[in-house]
Parts: structure tokens; sequence; C-alpha cells
């Protein structure tokens, strides 16, 4: 399927004429965070507010902002306070319970009749079933986004237990916001939820990470890479189904025929990968020699992420399977174009040669072309005037007024069906 140019997509794709909202008088809805995913937490609650609505923020330190503080019509409800990894199972277990106990309380006696769930909690079993019930008890309707139809069954965990309380989910809540039609077809066909209870929005871009002065030039020099060098960057948790190796076999292939190519690694270790990502950091140390990868595999600080992301020429997602990436959307909104697998929705999100580049996934031959043919590209020689056009298409293809447009119009057809 060809595709316009980013500077041209304004003039050539308009988006079908929304449907002027009618929304109830101080419309109230509390966004249950599950504690994490502070980027999208912020994008929606800031847009959302800007529509009007009054929203209540549930979650703990990981997804506070300033902003939650100071803005009219949002409240940041503290309800989990900090996770400390170091602590205790027995301190664990009480900071949960303690958590839990606050949520049910607020969900019994806030004024909010409308639930929104990002992403559900740290015991994932209990919130899509009994949780749910105790919200429907509770009188509350229910709209949820899912990120994931099914995780465990893109990491190849899948289990009885996860598809039935997953199918329970998805048959409580009352409407579901998906990022992809593909997604929506994978809910209707594999857990029988009608059409009529899907919303597909784009995946908006990320406006919650700052965004400085600082010039690709200043972000390469603090991270001792040179003005010629080929940078690439792989940005993320670290897991499996990621694809790293092959990035790195790739590599392999690039640097044994020109030495100017570079690799940072940056992101934190999810938890259960941990042997992964020892194999990663056992291949960078036999297989490059010192300076060709910069691997950052920690946690890395929201005001740290522009630095490599201006200091890169090109974001690399060498996924293996994925729905819809969030990475994808925080790059272009810093415009820096994408390579990716040809897998999930990414084919319908990178306009080949304007705002990236595809290639065949599990395949490090294939990668290794790719990144050359990005690399004599005019997206890569012209770079420094194109990152502008690639941010212009993230934010006229994936805006969060979109985005709180469609979830507004949702949210008034759900309150208008809900009893007196």
């Amino acid at each position: 399927m060809s595709r316009s140019a980013p500077n041209a997509v304004a003039n050539t794709r308009e988006r079908p004429a929304l449907v002027p909202l009618a929304l109830p008088n101080e419309m109230e809805i509390g966004l249950l965070t599950g504690c994490q995913d502070r980027p999208y937490a912020f994008g929606l609650a800031m847009a959302l507010r800007s529509q009007g609505v009054h929203v209540d923020v549930i979650g703990g330190d990981e997804v506070d902002s300033p902003e939650f503080h100071t803005t009219p019509k949002v409240n940041f409800l503290n309800l989990a306070g900090r996770q400390r990894p170091n602590d205790s199972i027995r301190k664990k277990a009480a900071r949960w319970a303690k958590y839990y106990i606050r949520l049910l309380r607020y969900s019994a006696a806030a004024k909010p009749g409308l639930l929104h769930i990002l992403w559900n909690n740290k015991f994932e079993y209990y919130d899509r079933t009994f949780l749910l019930l105790y919200y429907k008890l509770m009188r509350k309707k229910i709209a949820l986004t899912a990120h994931n139809v099914n995780q465990a069954k893109r990491d190849s965990n899948d289990t009885v237990l996860n598809r039935f309380t997953l199918r329970m989910q998805y048959r409580l809540v009352d409407h579901i916001f998906v990022h992809t039609e593909k997604m929506k077809a994978e809910l209707h066909d594999d857990f029988g939820v009608s059409a009529r209870a899907i919303t597909v929005i784009r995946h908006p871009i990320n406006n919650a990470f700052p965004d400085t002065a600082l010039t690709p030039a200043e972000a390469r020099q603090r991270l001792g890479l040179t003005p010629d060098q080929k940078v690439m960057l792989f940005f993320g948790r670290i897991r499996p189904y990621k694809g790293i190796e092959y990035l790195l076999a790739a590599l392999e292939r690039l640097v044994a025929r020109q030495t100017d190519f570079r690799l940072i690694i940056a992101g934190e270790v999810k938890k259960g990968s941990e042997d992964y990502a020892a194999e990663i950091a056992r291949i960078v140390n036999d297989r490059f020699r010192s300076g060709q990868v910069i691997a950052k595999m920690q946690f890395i600080p929201d005001e740290d992420a522009e630095v490599y992301l201006k200091a890169a020429d090109v974001l690399v997602l060498p996924y293996k399977d994925i729905f819809q990436s969030g990475v994808l959307f925080l790059g272009y909104s810093y415009g820096l174009p994408v390579i990716a697998t040809d897998v999930g929705a990414f084919r319908e999100e990178i306009v080949e040669g304007q705002t990236g580049f595809l290639c065949r996934p599990d395949d490090p031959a294939a990668l290794a072309e790719t990144i050359e043919t990005y690399f004599a590209s005019d997206l890569y020689r012209e770079l420094d005037t194109r990152r502008l056009e690639i941010r212009n298409y993230a934010n006229a293809h994936h805006s969060w007024e979109a985005v709180a447009k469609l979830t507004c119009d949702a949210y008034a057809q759900l309150l208008e069906s809900r009893p007196a």
C-alpha cells in the first residue's frame, strides 16, 4: 500500500469529521493507571482535561507528574506510594494489600460513575475477575484500554487460566479501546467481544518526556559519539520478544564492512527477562570492540531519554512480534526515523522512505540490508530538515486531541446508559 509523504499527508488524507460531542455536564472519570506507563497516563489525563473532563488519576509515585497537582480538574490520588524493588516480600505484600484496600474504598465512595482502566495492577488475574465484579457491584461503568489483547500469547507462555480470566475481563467491561484494527479483530474472533463495544484509537505520540534545547551534536558529545558515526538506537524495556539479538547480529555484518556504525541499547530489564539480558550483555562483550555498542540496560529516567533519542540517527525496533509500540511514537515525537520489522501495525504507521523503513522479522541479513538502505537514503542525508516533517506527521495523525475526542464520545455513551 502506497503512503504519502509526511508533509503531504494533511492535504491528501483527511480524517472523517468527528461527531460533535454532547458531553454530560461536569463529566467525571477515574483513570486507573495500574501504577505504570506514566507517559500514557499523563497524555490521556491532560487531553481529557482539555475536553472539560474532571479526571481522578489513580496510581503511585511511578506515574506522578507535577502537572497533576497544578492543573484544574485533574486530581492525583497516590494510593500506592513508592514501589521499592529491594523491599522484603513481607513489606511488598503489605504495601499491595494497603493499595488494594484503598482502591476498593475509592471505587465505593468516588463520585465518578465511570472507571477507565489503562493497565491492570500487580495481580492481574484478581483484577480481571473479582476486582471488576466489585466495580460492577458499585454500579460503575468500566472502560478498558487493551494495549495488548493477549500478552501471554505474544510471549509464548499462554495458559488456560490466562485465557479464562481475559475472557472474563473482556466480557465484564463495558467498552474497550485498542490501537489497531487487527487488535479489534482479535478481540472479536478470540474473545467474542461485540464490535460495537470496541473503539480503535491510533496510538498517540508521547508528550510526557522533556524536550529541551539540547541539540543532536550536544547529545552525541555527552555519549562520547562523533558527528561522522552512524548511530542506531534500541530504546525501551529489555524483553525476549523485542529481538535485540537479531539487531546485534545485523550490526556484526555492518561493522565487518564499515567500522563507523554504532549502536545504543537503552532500557530497563523487565522482570523475568534477566537471563535474556545477560545473554545480550554476553554477545556485546564477546563480539564487539569497545565503543561499538553502548549498553545502558537499566532504568532510564525521563529527563535522560532525550539524550539518547537526539544522539541517534535512527531508532531500530527488531521485534519478533507486537501489536503496537509506544516507542515508535516516542521516536516520532523527537523527529527520529524508525527501522522496524514488518510485524503488528508497523506497516500502518511507517511511511517507507519518509518516516522510516520496514524489513523482514527474525532475519539479521535483511535487517542489515535495510539499515544500509536507510543510511544511503535521502531521509538520512536530509535528516536535519526531515526531523520536523516527522514531528508534523506524528502530530497530524497521532494527536492526543483526537484520542480525547474519541474517548469522550465513548464515555458519553456509557454514562447515558448508566442507571440513575
